[in-house]
C-alpha cells in the first residue's frame, strides 16, 4: 500500500513538473511569443569556433568561423531544446570607407586598360560574445535559438573572403553541421575545448538581407541536412547578375564602378597578418584574372558565382523576398532561383513588394514558414498560395495572394515600333510596313530621367502607346528582340520600359515612372560567352529580357519603350558622340500582360 502511495506520489510530482516546463506555444500556424523567452537579462549568450572542411587562408590548419549563440535559459535550466534561426554574414565586423577612389574608373574607352582602384582595409569591430542583436528579439521569444556567424576571412574567422566562392557556402554547412552534432566547435579560436550543441533539434532556418540573404542559398546548394527552411530577402543569387548584364560591364544601382574585387576589399575584416597572403591569392589572382571588365562575357569563373548553378543538391523549403523596384539586387535574383526550385519539386514561395533593395516578408509568412519546417507543426504553409504581391498603394504587410508568378493569367503581347525621333514614335501592334532605321546619339552626359521626359533629344528613342483607357496589369518579364548597328566597333545598349507622363512630384512614388530596365553588349548578340566586335554599319539582332515586374499601369497613362546608349547610373562612360541606328521593322518588345491583349484598353 506504502509502495503504491509513494508511486501515485512520484507521478504527482513528475507531472507537476512537466507543467511547470516552458516550451514554445502554437496559434493559428504560427509560434506564439512566450513570456517566459522574453525577458533578456535571462538570456544564455556565448560565443565559439567551429571548425570547417578547407583553409582558404594556406596556414596549413583548417579554417575556424566565429559563431554567436542567443538562447533561452531554459535551453540551460530544463533541458530544452529548440530549433534554430541563423544568419551569416560578411559585415558583422564592419567594412571598408573611403570615396570613389575605392572603385573603378568608368569614364572610359570600351576595352580601354585602366589603373586598378585604390585598395583600402577594414578596421574590425565589435566585441566578443556578440558578433550580431540581428533576428534575437523577433525569434528567441517566439521559442528560437538565434545563430549568427562571421564568413571566412571576416571578423574573428580564420580564412579569405571569396565573394562567392566554395568557401562561402561550406562555412554556413560546418555551422549547422556544428548544430546537429556532426562537426566540432571550441571554445577558442585556437585551443582543443570542443563546445557541444546539446540544446539544438538539429532543425535549422537561415534568413538575411543582401549578401545576408546569399549566404542561406549558398548554403543549401550543398544539401545540408538540418538546414529545413530558408528565407533569402534580395539575395545575390549570382555575381555575373550582379556585375554584368548581357555580356555589359554594368554596375549595381548605386555603386557605379563596384566590380567582385572591389566588394572583397569592402569586407575583409579578418586577421590583418593574413590579409597580404589573401589578396595576393584571391584578389589579385583569382578575382581580377577572372572577372574580365574588358568584355563582360560569362565565363567559368562567374559561373562558378552562379548558385543557380549549383541548386541540385538542395533540400530546404525556400520563401523568397524582393522588392520589383531593387535596382541594386535586382529582382531577377530571386526569380531564377525560385522558378528553378518550384520545377525541383521544393516548398516555394514568393513575395514581391514594390519597394527598393531589402524589405522582408510580414513577420506571419516567416512565422508560418519557420513553425512549420523547423518545429514541425502542420499548418497546410505549403498549400498557402505561391506568390504574395504588394500592390502599388498596399502596406508592405498586406500583399494581394496570387496563384504564382508571373500571374498565370498574363499572355505575351507584342509591340512594334514606329518613327517619331527625335520626338516620341508609336508602339503598337501593328507591325509597320515600312522599313524606317532610327539614330540616337550617345551621350553619358544626360540621365536616363531627363531622356525620359525630354520632349525632343537625339540622345535616345523614345516609343509610346496611346492613353490606356483602363488599368494595364504586366507580370513577368519583358523581352526585346533589337536589330541595330553601331558607328564604332563597341557600344553601351540600354533598354527602359516606362509609364508616361512622367511624375515629377515631390510625392511620386517608386512605381510612378520605371516599370522595368535592362541593359545589353551588342557585341554579344550571339552569346554571352564570347563577344566580338562590331562592323562598323552592319546591323546586329539580339535578344534579351527585361527585369521581372508586376505592376498595375493606372489608366490615363501611357507605356514607353525608351531606347539609348550609355547609362549614367550603371554603365561605362565612353566619349560621346557613338551613334547607334535602330531597324524599327525587325525591333520589337514582347510585354507579359494580365488577360493578354483584352488586358489593354486604348
Amino acid at each position: 500500500m506504502k509502495k503504491s502511495l509513494l508511486i501515485i506520489l512520484l507521478v504527482f510530482i513528475f507531472q507537476i513538473n512537466a507543467q511547470e516546463k516552458t516550451v514554445p506555444v502554437f496559434k493559428d500556424g504560427e509560434a506564439q511569443v512566450v513570456e517566459a523567452f522574453s525577458h533578456s537579462k535571462n538570456w544564455i549568450r556565448h560565443d565559439l569556433w567551429v571548425e570547417t572542411s578547407f583553409d582558404s587562408d594556406g596556414d596549413g590548419k583548417l579554417d575556424r568561423v566565429h559563431v554567436d549563440v542567443t538562447r533561452p535559459n531554459q535551453t540551460e535550466t530544463e533541458g530544452l531544446k529548440l530549433p534554430v534561426v541563423y544568419e551569416s554574414s560578411p559585415y558583422y565586423a564592419g567594412v571598408a570607407s573611403g570615396g570613389k577612389e575605392l572603385f573603378w574608373n568608368v569614364k572610359h574607352e570600351f576595352g580601354e586598360k585602366v589603373a586598378e582602384p585604390t585598395r583600402s582595409n577594414v578596421k574590425r569591430r565589435g566585441k566578443r560574445p556578440i558578433i550580431s542583436n540581428s533576428q534575437i528579439k523577433t525569434w528567441v521569444p517566439r521559442g528560437y535559438i538565434v545563430v549568427h556567424s562571421s564568413s571566412p576571412g571576416t571578423g574573428l574567422s580564420d580564412g579569405s573572403p571569396t565573394v562567392g566562392g566554395d568557401n562561402e557556402s561550406l562555412a554556413p554547412k560546418a555551422v549547422i553541421e556544428w548544430l546537429n552534432g556532426k562537426a566540432k566547435g571550441y571554445a577558442s579560436r585556437t585551443g582543443n575545448e570542443e563546445v557541444k550543441a546539446f540544446w539544438s533539434t538539429g532543425k535549422v532556418g537561415m534568413t538575411g538581407t543582401s549578401y545576408n540573404g546569399t549566404i542561406p542559398l549558398a548554403a543549401a546548394t550543398t544539401g545540408v541536412e538540418g538546414l529545413e527552411a530558408i528565407i533569402p530577402i534580395a539575395p545575390n543569387t549570382s555575381y555575373y547578375h550582379y556585375y554584368r548584364s548581357n555580356g555589359l560591364v554594368r554596375s549595381p544601382g548605386g555603386y557605379l564602378g563596384e566590380d567582385i574585387d572591389v566588394l572583397y576589399d569592402f569586407i575583409h575584416s579578418g586577421k590583418e597578418e593574413n590579409r597580404a597572403r589573401n589578396n595576393k591569392v584571391v584578389r589579385d589572382t583569382e578575382l581580377v584574372n577572372g572577372m574580365d571588365r574588358a568584355t563582360g562575357d560569362y565565363n567559368d569563373f562567374w559561373a562558378g558565382r552562379d548558385y543557380l548553378n549549383e541548386m541540385q543538391p538542395m533540400k530546404a523549403a525556400l520563401l523568397m523576398s524582393h522588392g520589383f523596384n531593387d535596382w541594386n539586387v535586382m529582382p531577377e535574383h530571386s526569380y531564377r532561383i525560385y522558378k528553378k526550385a518550384s520545377e525541383m519539386g521544393l516548398p516555394t514561395q514568393i513575395f514581391y513588394h514594390q519597394n527598393g533593395h531589402g524589405g522582408p516578408p510580414p513577420i506571419t509568412m516567416m512565422n508560418r514558414w519557420f513553425t512549420r519546417y523547423l518545429h514541425g507543426v502542420e499548418n497546410g504553409v505549403e498549400n498557402d498560395a505561391k506568390a504574395w504581391i504588394v500592390r502599388e498603394n498596399d502596406k508592405r504587410d498586406a500583399p494581394t495572394s496570387y496563384e504564382n508568378y508571373p500571374n498565370p493569367s498574363a499572355k505575351p503581347v507584342t509591340f512594334y515600333l514606329n518613327p517619331g525621333a527625335p520626338g516620341a514614335g508609336t508602339l503598337s501592334t501593328e507591325k509597320p510596313s515600312s522599313n524606317t532605321k532610327e539614330t540616337l546619339v550617345d551621350n553619358y552626359s544626360f540621365s536616363s530621367d531627363a531622356l525620359a521626359q525630354a520632349d525632343y533629344t537625339n540622345h535616345r528613342l523614345l516609343y509610346v502607346t496611346p492613353v490606356l483607357k483602363e488599368d494595364v496589369h504586366i507580370s513577368g518579364l519583358s523581352t526585346i528582340t533589337i536589330k541595330a548597328a553601331s558607328s564604332k566597333p563597341a557600344v553601351n545598349l540600354s533598354v527602359y520600359l516606362v509609364s508616361l507622363p512622367w511624375n515629377k512630384g515631390r510625392r511620386a512614388k517608386i512605381t510612378d515612372n520605371i516599370i522595368t530596365r535592362g541593359w545589353a553588349d551588342l557585341q554579344n548578340y550571339k552569346s554571352l560567352t564570347k563577344s566580338k566586335p562590331l562592323k562598323p554599319g552592319k546591323f546586329y539582332e539580339m535578344t534579351f529580357t527585361l527585369q521581372p515586374d508586376d505592376q498595375i499601369i493606372k489608366k490615363g497613362q501611357q507605356i514607353g519603350l525608351m531606347i539609348f546608349s550609355s547609362d549614367n547610373n550603371y554603365t561605362l562612360l565612353p566619349k560621346p558622340g557613338t551613334e547607334l541606328t535602330v531597324d524599327l521593322e525587325n525591333t520589337s518588345i514582347t510585354i507579359p500582360i494580365v488577360d493578354g491583349s483584352n488586358g489593354i484598353k486604348y
